[in-house]
């Protein structure tokens, strides 16, 4: 090629295109306009819709969003900064739809991390394409976790940054971890960039060692600071988002307790994060850890059943079962997956057989300072993902490391292992196939790869003659009435059945797992003796790998996942007879409870109306503390009265089909009270409103009595909302004397302000969940503003922060550049 300029850049574009075209392929219903049918978004169109109407009509997203949960911080839905920067992600996925930008962002981010490494660029593709194919992204992409999606594809751009500044290429360094940093946090999803962090660290750890041995300590700071420098600009660039969250997580779920309730016990706690036993639900079981090379071994995903060939038709059929009755059972009612997470899992973390062999071949040869880190983080994210499995290790750690108590689901940092195998792979690639002297150097290793491979395969091998094949879902099959006899004999034959077919998955993935070693083994003997070149050599490994994972991922994200635009709103978020006769309600100022759905877990209600209940992860925790002592069963009708809840929705008992309730005795909006009780604490203030008439009294807790006056309680008074918006209320008081209103809103302090005749007056809270207020005589107006201070502060700050952003990104590419071009001229 005589173009040099043509000959270095081609490779790039190869890379890209087959990015491009495989994506494009594997999402071909998204190209014929069809969308995903997914449960997160759907959930989150249903929160988001008020906000976005009312964005429409005044052309900003409001603060607060009344219609989920009674009302709270419309900053946790959607949101809307100041910013200079352009849709990066629009940008450099080429406009693609969803969900194909998705995949080739990933593609995309590794490969620039492979490059930023010095890897050939068909060792780049084999990478991006391990990496933005591994099973676990189609997972989430089909139940819509887009946000974990995002983060997870901009982590190789951030750590190619790092590593950049490591290698001395400080100026591209700045720029790709400024971007990197700015992209990763603005994706929101906190957990996985947690998990960044540790493998981050590790990575900082292994080159910090060696500038330490070498005394280089320039490097250490100039390296130090770029890093320093970056991560506060693109941390700077999402001040919108950290500041509210920061401001919001003490109040919820994840921010601890002050109180523990255990059915009608309310007792006083003191905790700073999630509960151990709500936050390790969904930990990965120790042998399931090699489902990243085995993917069918513990059966998939929870939505798959045994099947008609199962051995528990064989065990039922004779002792007598009708085979069309055990066929049925097995086909509908039988779970295939005998994993630890509980209660469902979507699919497995596969990351491909290629990739772990590839990666268990960088482990044992590589010699780059990265290994050692790479391999202690990966067994690090192993134990993690362990959860409640290992106790003792992950107890310490969600106790002592900082932030981790404010996350679920320990298997998720499975997607260490999805991150640094691939980079231990590509590395392995590198050095085996293209480095200096490389057949010599792998006919040298070729012994130690041969016993490598033989001591994971002799493991899995002795888990497969060893394991007992127990599930922890045995018991309620066992315990199951699987007739009307009560006889247990046809529980214990359905586990033995199940055994028997577990015991067939391990084995059939165990010999899928030794036929691709023999690929991986052969491909390196043809190299070795001269049969096949390199390149050729790194084409097979890729195509290999990328068939593999595509026909794993094609279990979980297929045709059958996606919608046509108008079956998503006909199914989703067309009213239906019941929510057009709320709909023409001529107050719409209230609330409703559906009782027919999953009230705390389904998000359509809210779509339509301001519900009770709603789908977020991050509740109010005094929200949450009403929801688990009154509602979590059958609501305590005080409870829904002082919500102001004016409908239900319930189904049915006779049809099965939802219908409407009135509630007559809903409260209203506000209302004065006779007298003020003063409780000492939280623990009485939960526990009396359950015994109280809270129409007439109102509970508050002895940290507000300042704010409390008692009312001269005479039935003439009157208190009524004047005007609703989202983040300003109004009322109108008249009171011959003093008197204490309650207003059937949420309490929350950061933010909401209360302003009695236009002059800020302090208010409490009311009741455990509400806002109280006192109302000297008189005729008053009232106004309930929600104007928090880290908005306003965030806003600025991520404005001025993005002209800095692009000067650092833009600015450290061009010296990057230019420094080049004079090496390469000198």
């Amino acid at each position: 090629m005589k173009n040099p300029l043509l000959k270095k850049v081609l490779p790039h574009f190869i890379a890209i295109a087959v990015f491009l075209i495989v994506s494009l392929l594997f999402c071909k219903p998204a190209i014929q306009g069809n969308v995903l049918n997914q449960h997160d978004i759907v959930g989150w169109k249903g929160m988001s819709h008020d906000a976005f109407q009312y964005k429409e009509k005044n052309g900003h997203f409001p603060l607060w969003n009344p219609n989920l949960f009674s009302g709270m911080p419309n900053y946790q839905v959607a949101m809307q900064g100041k910013t200079v920067i352009p849709d990066l992600v629009k940008i450099a996925t080429l406009g693609m739809p969803k969900p194909i930008n998705f995949f080739f962002l990933a593609c995309i981010c590794f490969y620039i991390l492979c490059m930023v490494l010095r890897t050939k660029p068909v060792v780049g593709i084999f990478g991006g394409l391990a990496y933005g194919f591994a099973t676990y992204n189609a997972v989430i992409i089909g139940a819509g976790h887009e946000t974990k999606m995002l983060a997870i594809a901009f982590v190789p751009l951030l750590l190619a940054g790092l590593i950049a500044t490591f290698e001395k290429r400080y100026w591209l360094g700045l720029s790709l971890t400024t971007i990197g940093v700015f992209q990763e946090i603005a994706a929101n999803h906190p957990q996985i960039s947690f998990y960044f962090m540790l493998v981050a660290a590790a990575v900082t750890i292994s080159y910090a060692i060696t500038w330490i041995k070498q005394k280089d300590w320039k490097h250490f700071a100039m390296s130090a600071g770029i890093v320093m420098l970056a991560g506060i600009v693109g941390l700077a660039g999402n001040a919108l988002t950290l500041l509210t969250s920061s401001e919001y997580t003490p109040f919820t779920m994840r921010g601890g307790k002050d109180v523990t309730i255990v059915g009608d016990s309310v007792k006083a706690a003191r905790t700073s994060g999630l509960d151990t036993s709500y936050a390790f639900q969904y930990s990965l079981g120790k042998a399931e850890t090699f489902v990243i090379l085995m993917p069918g071994a513990f059966g998939g995903g929870s939505g798959k059943t045994a099947g008609e060939k199962s051995h528990v038709v064989k065990k039922l059929t004779a002792r007598g079962v009708d085979p069309t009755q055990a066929a049925d059972l097995a086909a509908n009612s039988l779970p295939r997956y005998w994993g630890g997470i509980a209660p469902s899992t979507s699919g497995p973390p596969y990351i491909g057989v290629i990739v772990c062999l590839l990666a268990l071949i960088g482990f044992v040869i590589l010699k780059t300072p990265l290994r050692w880190g790479l391999l202690a983080v990966t067994v690090l994210g192993i134990m993690m993902a362990w959860g409640k499995y290992l106790p003792g290790f992950n107890n310490f750690l969600f106790h002592k490391l900082p932030l981790y108590n404010k996350f679920r689901a320990p298997s998720m940092a499975m997607v260490i292992t999805q991150f640094t195998l691939p980079l231990v792979a590509v590395l392995a690639l590198q050095f085996i196939l293209f480095r200096e002297k490389s057949r010599e150097l792998l006919k040298t290793e070729f012994k130690k790869i041969l016993i490598a491979f033989g001591a994971l395969f002799g493991v899995m091998i002795l888990m497969y003659a060893a394991m007992d094949y127990n599930s922890p879902l045995d018991p309620l099959l066992l315990n199951n009435r699987w007739d009307n006899s009560g006889n247990t004999e046809l529980g214990r034959l359905i586990v033995s059945g199940l055994k028997g077919d577990r015991r067939s998955m391990f084995g059939e993935q165990l010999l899928r797992s030794l036929l691709f070693g023999g690929f991986v083994l052969g491909i390196l003997y043809m190299y070795i003796r001269g049969f096949i070149k390199p390149l050729l050599a790194g084409i097979l490994f890729f195509l290999i790998s990328s068939i593999d994972l595509l026909i794993v991922d094609h279990e979980y994200l297929n045709d059958d996942n996606y919608r046509s635009p108008e079956e998503m709103t006909s199914e989703n978020f067309t009213p239906s007879a019941n929510d057009q006769v709320l709909l023409a309600d001529k107050d719409p100022n209230f609330r409703v409870l559906n009782m027919a759905a999953d009230t705390y877990q389904e998000a359509r209600t809210s779509y339509f109306h301001k519900s009770i209940g709603g789908y977020h992860p991050a509740k109010l925790r005094i929200y949450q503390d009403v929801i688990e002592r009154y509602m979590s069963n059958r609501p305590e009708q005080a409870i829904i009265n002082m919500l102001n809840t004016k409908y239900l929705f319930i189904q049915n008992p006779q049809t099965g089909k939802e219908m409407v309730i009135p509630n007559p005795d809903a409260f209203g909006n506000c209302w004065l009270v006779k007298n003020v009780t003063i409780v000492d604490n939280a623990v009485q203030s939960l526990t009396m409103i359950g015994k109280t008439h809270l129409k007439d009294t109102a509970i508050v807790e002895m940290e507000f009595k300042d704010a409390v006056v008692q009312p001269q309680r005479d039935s003439s008074s009157s208190i009524r909302m004047t005007k609703f918006d989202n983040d300003a209320i109004e009322y109108e008081a008249n009171c011959n004397g003093p008197q204490f209103a309650v207003f059937s809103e949420v309490y929350y302090p950061r933010g909401w302000k209360a302003l009695l005749d236009g002059k800020t007056v302090p208010y409490c809270k009311a009741d455990y969940v509400l806002r109280g207020l006192s109302i000297p005589a008189g005729k008053h107006s009232i106004k309930f503003v929600f104007e928090p201070a880290s908005v306003k502060k965030g806003v600025s700050i991520m404005y001025i922060a993005s002209f800095i952003i692009l000067l650092f990104f833009l600015g450290g590419i061009y010296m990057d550049w230019r420094e080049r071009k004079k090496l390469r001229l000198n």
